[in-house]
């Protein structure tokens, strides 16, 4: 079971790292309104990042934002810094749960994963960068085992819509659920939008990086998931998707890999039957095709030089037609905005092994501004949950997903009470 409690020598729940940052400053107020969400209807908890001046500036900004005053004067401040392993040490050994809200990871993530699996801090991420998470798995589930602390990564919007979905719609499915595609629509409002650009550097090192990420994978000598019922059908490149009525993409996040490492850990864990998984993503009409095939050409040619890195980091707003930023969307931007994944499964209410699946489900995920609104809404649940019902957890602590660590547990209700509902249709 999980140690959740706070002590004199840990004082806190939750440990807000990066909080500085352009996420982390969502993340903190997150966690303000949810406070009294925390054990016993208490939350204790800090923020930490390189700049104490910087972390006041956050707790000043939440302050006047949720008109709570009292953030001035009751969080605390801890100084800790990615390159001083020391003041890492230090800072994980104060919390239960570390938030890390640090990116890009492959370049931030790993030595505070290593600080928290070493110091007994539990360790929740938001990223969406399938090497890091892999590498975190195959460096850390060992030892992380050992000490009983439970390292959860992609716990934003990369990627728990999509890995809780796929639960969600076969803990609902009568009979056994063999397959499921899903397809992610969003919608910026009359603002418009636009993505904070360290999303977009994360990309960049990511597709930059692919040939790393199979060698990887090869390292944990896994065979292939058993496919039970009719195999999946690949879509094409681009098609036309009677489903969101607009052309839609293969979604090229991590959400394929999160499930599917997911699906894995049901399989071996608790010999539940693995769930096949689409994923796809609504880019809408013809011009934006144009616009995406454009910029998606760019990206592949200068992702593959170092000059080019260079420039799409430089100009990120330039390379994606404004989509990412440096400055990140405004907050009218994010009142405006939403997000919908649309869940289609199909199954056998008998026996899978008979014929083609005989049955049907669809379910919806949909929730508020993706990247700055319903990242900390699942990440803040992500920790409550595991202070609230350590005992549902995996057995053993590890590097999990989000769909190993909380597939028995009440996240899902708990996200319904939050503005992302999770419903079948």
């Amino acid at each position: 079971m999980a140690k959740v409690e706070t002590s004199t020598s840990r004082p806190y729940h939750i440990i807000i790292f990066g909080a500085s940052g352009f996420t982390g400053q969502f993340v903190v107020e997150e966690v303000a309104r949810t406070s009294s969400e925390g054990p016993k209807g208490t939350l204790k908890w800090a923020v930490a990042g390189r700049s104490s001046p910087k972390l006041e500036k956050v707790l000043e900004q939440a302050a006047a934002a949720l008109s709570k005053p009292e953030l001035r004067t009751e969080v605390d401040i801890i100084v800790a810094d990615v390159g001083e392993p020391d003041s890492l040490a230090a800072m994980c050994k104060q919390g239960v749960i570390v938030l890390n809200c640090v990116g890009p990871y492959r370049f931030w993530g790993e030595p505070v994963v290593k600080a928290c699996v070493e110091n007994g801090a539990h360790h929740i991420d938001i990223c969406g960068e399938p090497q890091f998470l892999e590498s975190m798995q195959l460096n850390y589930n060992s030892q992380a085992g050992e000490k009983g602390v439970y390292v959860v990564g992609s716990c934003g919007f990369d990627s728990i819509p999509a890995d809780m979905g796929v639960i969600f719609t076969r803990d609902q499915f009568k009979g056994t659920l063999t397959a499921v595609e899903s397809f992610l629509t969003a919608s910026s409002g009359p603002e418009g939008g636009s993505i904070h650009d360290g999303t977009w550097q994360s990309a960049i090192y990511g597709f930059a990086d692919s040939g790393k990420l199979r060698s990887l994978r090869r390292k944990f000598g896994y065979k292939p998931l058993p496919v039970v019922g009719s195999k999946i059908k690949r879509r094409s490149a681009l098609f036309y998707s009677d489903e969101v009525q607009q052309y839609a993409v293969p979604f090229m996040g991590a959400d394929p890999s999160v499930v599917k490492r997911s699906q894995r850990f049901l399989l071996e864990e608790h010999q539940e039957n693995p769930v096949q998984y689409g994923a796809y993503a609504g880019v809408g009409g013809v011009g934006n095709i144009i616009k995406m095939l454009f910029a998606g050409m760019m990206f592949w040619f200068f992702v593959k030089f170092s000059w080019g890195r260079n420039l799409l980091i430089k100009f990120p707003e330039f390379f994606s037609f404004g989509f990412f930023t440096k400055q990140g969307p405004t907050r009218k931007q994010m009142e405006g905005a939403s997000f919908q994944f649309a869940f289609y499964g199909e199954g056998y209410t008998e026996d899978p092994s008979q014929g083609r699946p005989n049955a049907k489900i669809r379910t919806l995920v949909q929730g508020p501004e993706a990247g700055y609104v319903a990242t900390p809404i699942t990440m803040v649940q992500s920790a409550i949950t595991i202070l609230n019902e350590p005992n549902a957890l995996p057995k053993k602590g590890g590097v999990y997903t989000p769909g190993a660590a909380f597939a028995k547990t009440t996240l899902i209700n708990r996200l319904n009470k939050h503005r992302i509902q999770f419903s079948v249709i």
